[in-house]
């Protein structure tokens, strides 16, 4: 979970885990994001847009495009396209129900299948 805001930071991270998932990290920043990439097995990323730092949601997502780890954007402000960074777009705010299904989306389009997304949710296309 990357989110520069201590408190949604948190209350994901535990919304995360309370579904099943484990959270390498909460980082506020693309430096100490992709850290984790360095140090740990990630399979997914959840990353707002606007961070700490100089550096976008929108950077990290290329940088771990490159790594082969998706991303799902969680933001205020979904990016209008991101095919080539990013799975897709949760919208804030979401609900538990959303979050889940969000990342089950995810996981169907790795595995190949089709996603039935949250309302609200946007879907990348790959390029």
């Amino acid at each position: 979970m990357v989110e520069d805001e201590p408190l949604l930071a948190f209350d994901n991270e535990v919304r995360i885990e309370k579904l099943g998932y484990s959270v390498v990290g909460t980082r506020d920043n693309v430096r100490e994001a992709l850290t984790d990439l360095d140090r740990h097995q990630v399979d997914l990323i959840l990353a707002d847009i606007n961070l700490s730092g100089e550096r976008t949601g929108i950077d990290l997502a290329r940088e771990a495009s490159e790594r082969d780890v998706p991303v799902l954007f969680v933001t205020g402000n979904p990016p209008k396209d991101c095919k080539v960074y990013a799975v897709g777009s949760l919208p804030k705010p979401f609900s538990d129900r959303d979050l889940k299904a969000a990342i089950r989306a995810v996981d169907d389009i790795l595995a190949g299948r089709t996603p039935k997304p949250p309302k609200g949710m946007i879907l990348y296309e790959p390029a």
